[in-house]
């Protein structure tokens, strides 16, 4: 049967019941609520040790999976031959190899597997990027760095060495510091937002900015002290 035009009064319910609770909206929001708990559920087993679960899990977010890795790839300009299903494809292979992982929520999974990807696009990077036989990577501009830090879009070649060199002090801050590399793999690699990064950690959304905050004032001053050090090699 067709819809009636909405300026219709045709098959319009009485005293004026709302058109948002006809069952086809009813069965929409209950599919949302299974698909949601079910993916919470196959994320305990997976932090269990499930390989099954992570097997099944996998298909059910793979249209979110797909919108990160089309994002990652627009910062990138690495191997063209790296689409982005390889991409998917790539990420998917670190992400079963890790044992037991604590991911507590979709949001956070979806952090964590943005980062692998990013990781599989540094590696092409670096390839690309190599330095001759040991020579010095040349210093890395602050501006750069900010670029890559809140950048939404592609970078580009001008900006790759800054994102290599952020991804370098990353591994640090995460050895120094892990709640505040936490909101970094949340907010920086995984693009989410304030809120969303702190249902992902279980925290406030006041804690997730100051340690956002720290973060960036962290990798500022270590990437100021690698150029400090750079041109003091160069001296």
């Amino acid at each position: 049967m067709d819809r009636p035009h909405p300026g219709s009064t045709s098959g319009a319910p009485a005293s004026g019941t709302p058109a948002s609770s006809t069952p086809a909206s009813g069965t929409a929001a209950n599919g949302t609520a299974a698909r949601d708990h079910t993916v919470a559920r196959l994320l305990e087993g997976v932090g269990a040790g499930d390989r099954d679960a992570f097997d099944a899990l996998v298909p059910l977010v793979y249209g979110e999976l797909r919108v990160l890795a089309r994002r990652q790839r627009r910062r990138w300009h690495g191997d063209e031959t790296l689409d982005t299903t390889a991409l998917i494809h790539e990420a998917y292979l670190r992400l079963v190899d890790q044992t037991a992982p604590r991911w507590a929520s979709q949001p956070h999974f979806l952090a964590v597997a943005s980062r692998a990807m990013r990781q599989v696009l540094i590696d092409y990077a670096k390839r690309r990027h190599a330095v001759k036989r040991g020579g010095p990577r040349r210093p890395v501009p602050l501006d750069e760095v900010e670029d890559a830090l809140l950048a939404a879009g592609e970078l580009g070649d001008t900006h790759s060495e800054a994102l290599l060199a952020v991804e370098e002090a990353l591994l640090r801050l995460e050895a120094a510091d892990g709640p505040l590399a936490r909101v970094v793999e949340c907010r920086f690699h995984g693009g989410l937002t304030i809120e969303d990064t702190a249902e992902a950690l279980g925290v406030s959304p006041a804690t997730v900015k100051r340690r956002w905050s720290l973060a960036q004032a962290w990798l500022y001053r270590e990437l100021s002290g690698e150029r400090a050090d750079s041109r003091e090699d160069a001296g």
